[in-house]
C-alpha cells in the first residue's frame, strides 16, 4: 500500500475534528440544524487553516444518506466518495488553472444537471481570486439565482481581489491562523496514534515554525519523522537541524547577556548561532519577537492570548522581563529594526546586527551625559569648527552670507524642541525617535545645523532622507513661521544619551501601555 503523508491522512472529516475554527464550525451547524444554508459561501484566510476541508465536510453533511445533518455518518457511499474525492456531486475546481471565461460558461451549462446520486450538487472553487473580471461576470447571474440543487463554496487567501458584486453575493467566513498551542497540541495526537516517540518542545518548535498553518506543521513532522528515521527519538537538534529555526534558549542566553552588558559573550552566542547554519533574518526577527514578548509579558502578566508559549517558557519570560525596564525593551526594539534597515543597504545583514547587539551589550557605567544648553554655551562658530568632520568649504567672496532671521535665534530653536519632536511622533514616529537623539547646534542664516554623536550615525542617515528631512524643515517652519533648512552633522564624541521619561517615544509608549515610570536611573 502506498504511504499517506499525514496532510492528507489527519485531513479533517467531521466539523468537531477542524482545529481552531470554532467560530465557523458551530454556525455552519447551527445552519444545517434549522435548515438555513445559503446557496454561496465565501471561506476565506490563510494557507493550511482548514477552509478545503471544512468545504468538504459541509459537502458531506448536505448529502450524507442521513443529511442534511451536522455530523455526517463518514459510512454511505456519499460520504465515502467525497472523502476519497471522486463524489460526481461535489465538483472541486482549482480557480488558478480555471480561471478564464470559457471554463465559467461550461460550469454554468453544467449547473442545470440536477446531481447524479445526492441531495445536492457542490460547486468548490479553490483559490477563487484567480478568477478574471470576466470570468467573476459570468458567475453573477448564476451564483444569484442558482438551482435549488446547487450550492456554490469558494475558498480564497486574499479575499481583497474578489469583486465586490461575487462578495454581495456570499456568506463570508474568515478563518484565523490556528495557534501554536492549537498546532502542538493536534500534532501530539498524531504522535501518539502513530506510535512514534517526538518530545513536547519538538512539537512546540514545529508548531511555532508553521505560521499558524496546520497542513504546514503536519508536513514538516512527516519531514522530521523521514529525517529521523532509524533514530530512537525525535529531538530538538533535529528540527533545528531541518527547519534551520533558532532554539529559544539562544535567545533567552543572548538576552541575558545584553542585561548583564557582557557583549563578548553575546557576541560568542551570535558567532554560534550562525555557525550552526542559522539564518541571520530568521534570527533577528526571533530575537525582535523575543524582546516583544518581554515587552507583553512585562506590561500585560502571562496572557496566553498574547503570549502563544507553554506555561512555562512564559514562566521564564516573565522572570526575564524583570531584569529589563521598558525604556531598555524599546532601545532594544529601535537598535534591532536600526539594523535590519542598515541590512537592506549593504549586502551582508551580520555586521550591522554585530553592531546593534554589542550596542546593546555595552557597559555605559560610568559615562558622563551631557545636557542640551551645556553643550550649546561655545559659540556656534567654535562648536561647528571642532565637532564637524569634513574640512569648512569656503564661501565665494562675492556673495554675502544670508542674513539671519532676528525671529530665529537657537536659543528660540532649543525652546521649541521638544514641541517640534511632539508634533513629529504625531506623523512619523521613527523621525521624532531619532531627531531626539539629536542637538540644535547653530544656526547660520536659515540653515539649522544638528548634530549627533558619532555613534549614532543610523539616525543621521535615516533623518537625510529626503522624505525625513522634509518633513523636519515643514515642522520646524511652521512653528517658527520662518523658511528654515535643516543641516546634519556628526561630533567628534561618542556619548550616550539618556532616556527621559518627557519625550515623546516614552510618553506614547506609556500611553499605549496605560503606564507609569516606577524608576528612573
Amino acid at each position: 500500500m502506498s504511504y499517506t503523508v499525514f496532510a492528507l491522512k489527519w485531513r479533517p472529516k467531521s466539523f468537531d475534528e477542524v482545529i481552531g475554527q470554532n467560530h465557523i464550525t458551530s454556525t455552519l451547524k447551527g445552519a444545517l440544524q434549522n435548515n438555513r444554508l445559503a446557496h454561496a459561501f465565501l471561506f476565506s484566510g490563510p494557507r493550511g487553516v482548514g477552509k478545503t476541508s471544512t468545504a468538504r465536510i459541509l459537502a458531506k453533511a448536505l448529502n450524507c444518506k442521513a443529511g442534511p445533518t451536522q455530523d455526517p455518518c463518514q459510512k454511505c457511499p456519499s460520504c465515502i466518495e467525497i472523502s476519497e474525492g471522486r463524489s460526481l456531486d461535489v465538483i472541486e475546481i482549482d480557480g488558478a488553472s480555471n480561471r478564464g471565461i470559457d471554463e465559467i460558461r461550461v460550469l454554468r451549462e453544467n449547473v442545470k444537471f440536477a446531481p447524479a446520486s445526492g441531495k445536492y450538487k457542490v460547486y468548490i472553487i479553490d483559490e477563487v481570486h484567480m478568477l478574471t473580471t470576466e470570468a467573476f461576470n459570468a458567475l453573477l447571474k448564476t451564483l444569484e439565482e442558482p438551482p435549488e440543487f446547487v450550492k456554490f463554496i469558494f475558498a480564497t487567501t486574499q479575499p481583497q481581489k474578489v469583486i465586490p458584486t461575487i462578495l454581495s453575493r456570499c456568506h463570508r467566513f474568515d478563518f484565523r491562523r490556528i495557534t501554536a498551542m492549537e498546532i502542538a497540541r493536534q500534532l501530539e495526537r498524531i504522535v501518539n496514534a502513530e506510535k512514534l516517540k517526538v518530545d513536547k518542545d519538538v512539537l512546540f518548535a514545529i508548531a511555532r515554525s508553521s505560521d499558524g498553518s496546520m497542513r504546514d506543521a503536519e508536513s514538516v513532522l512527516d519531514q522530521l519523522i523521514s529525517f529521523s528515521r532509524g533514530k530512537e527519538k525525535v529531538s530538538l537538534k533535529d528540527v533545528v537541524s531541518v527547519l534551520g529555526v533558532v532554539e529559544q534558549e539562544a535567545l533567552f542566553e543572548i538576552a541575558d547577556k545584553i542585561a548583564q552588558k557582557d557583549a563578548k559573550a553575546v557576541l560568542a552566542l551570535f558567532n554560534s548561532v550562525i555557525d550552526n547554519g542559522k539564518d541571520i533574518s530568521v534570527f533577528l526577527n526571533n530575537l525582535i519577537e523575543h524582546f516583544r514578548n518581554l515587552m507583553v509579558v512585562k506590561v500585560a502578566g502571562q496572557n496566553n492570548q498574547l503570549v502563544d508559549f507553554p506555561q512555562e517558557i512564559c514562566d521564564r519570560l516573565s522572570g526575564q522581563s524583570q531584569v529589563f525596564s521598558l525604556e531598555e525593551i524599546f532601545s532594544a526594539f529601535n537598535t534591532l529594526v536600526g539594523a535590519q534597515e542598515m541590512g537592506k543597504r549593504l549586502d551582508s545583514l551580520r555586521i550591522p546586527l554585530e553592531i546593534g547587539l554589542v550596542k546593546l551589550a555595552h557597559d555605559k557605567k560610568g559615562e558622563r551625559v551631557v545636557p542640551v544648553k551645556e553643550q550649546v554655551k561655545t559659540p556656534p562658530k567654535a562648536q561647528v569648527k571642532e565637532s564637524a568632520p569634513e574640512p569648512p568649504v569656503e564661501a565665494d567672496p562675492k556673495v554675502d552670507p544670508p542674513e539671519p532671521d532676528p525671529a530665529v535665534s537657537l536659543d528660540k530653536i532649543i525652546g521649541i524642541w521638544q514641541n517640534v519632536i511632539d508634533a513629529l511622533s504625531k506623523v512619523k514616529m521613527s523621525v521624532a525617535t531619532y531627531l531626539n537623539e539629536g542637538e540644535p547646534l547653530s544656526i547660520l542664516g536659515n540653515t539649522l545645523t544638528i548634530s549627533f554623536a558619532k555613534n549614532y550615525s543610523l539616525h543621521k542617515e535615516a533623518l537625510e532622507e529626503k522624505a525625513n528631512c522634509a518633513l523636519i524643515e515643514k515642522t520646524f517652519s511652521e512653528m517658527l513661521s520662518a523658511k528654515l533648512r535643516i543641516n546634519f552633522i556628526l561630533s567628534a564624541e561618542e556619548k550616550q544619551k539618556e532616556i527621559r521619561q518627557d519625550s515623546a517615544f516614552i510618553k506614547s509608549a506609556l500611553d499605549v501601555f496605560g503606564g507609569r515610570v516606577i524608576k528612573e536611573e
